[in-house]
């Protein structure tokens, strides 16, 4: 299926590996021009060299931190100075596992700044040139969190809501430009992340990480664990031609982990 993504830039955050990685691979397959950022210098540089190579793009990357209240500046003027932005990827990790009754009151200001606050801040300086250009895109690599909160990722499932909100809230306001905004909603796919998870979680229970992931995958109807090329395929669907008629929505990658309506 042709998507109509050849010469479009894109800018993907966290872009190094895991769902970045995964959604930057996709869009470049489909002739995207890329912006990629993260707070890995190194792997950045390595990363745009191999999709430069893999897919014959233009690919530009700058280093920034999420966490970082200057981040979506950053971000944006390399974004503005590389060429006209036409789809954003918001994409950043995710915040450490606490208690739901313990959580502290820094961290709470260092995740809505990493999941809320940059995407939006970055969001709100790069949607306008797609509205007076007629067309955008942004798409936001959420979690199964927001639907169905996961104990241990308080943290997560608020910080990611809070940018589900706005998105859903924006998403009425510009659609009439020709800008669509929809999350993805991942639920247990073999990530860096996922692996974190799984072997933290083997530690504080005495259990080890085979069990953990037994235990998961008994949850999951597909069962199994999802590819991140499955989440990328999706994710270029909704940046593209093809999903016009698509905004406001937030759609699940989770093999029907989520059991709720």
């Amino acid at each position: 299926m042709e998507l109509g993504l050849r010469g479009r830039t894109a800018v993907v955050g966290g872009a190094t590996s895991g769902l970045g990685r995964a959604s930057a691979e996709a869009l470049a397959a489909e002739g995207c021009n890329l912006l990629i950022w993260s707070r890995r210098g190194d792997a950045l540089e390595a990363t745009a060299a191999e999709l430069r190579d893999a897919h014959g793009v233009e690919v530009a990357r700058v280093v920034a931190d999420a966490t970082d209240p200057g981040a979506a500046t950053t971000v944006a003027d390399a974004a503005l100075a590389f060429r006209p932005i036409d789809i954003l990827v918001s994409n950043a990790g995710g915040p450490p596992t606490v208690e739901p009754t313990a959580t502290d009151p820094e961290q709470w200001h260092r995740t809505f700044q990493l999941l809320a606050a940059t995407p939006i801040d970055l969001a709100s300086r790069l949607l306008p040139g797609m509205r007076e250009r007629g067309w955008g895109r942004m798409v936001a690599i959420l979690s199964s969190g927001v639907r169905q909160p996961i104990p241990e990722l308080v943290y997560s499932n608020a910080g990611r809501s809070a940018l589900a909100a706005w998105m859903k809230t924006t998403a009425r306001t510009v659609a009439a430009d020709g800008v669509t905004v929809n999350g993805v909603m991942p639920g247990r796919i073999a990530t860096p992340r996922i692996h974190e998870l799984d072997s933290a979680r083997a530690e504080r229970e005495g259990s080890t990480e085979e069990a953990i992931r037994a235990a998961h995958l008994a949850t999951i109807p597909a069962g199994r664990y999802g590819e991140p090329a499955e989440l990328g395929a999706l994710l270029a669907f909704l940046a593209s031609d093809r999903a016009t008629y698509v905004t406001g929505q937030l759609i699940a990658v989770d093999g029907g982990l989520i059991a709720g309506l």
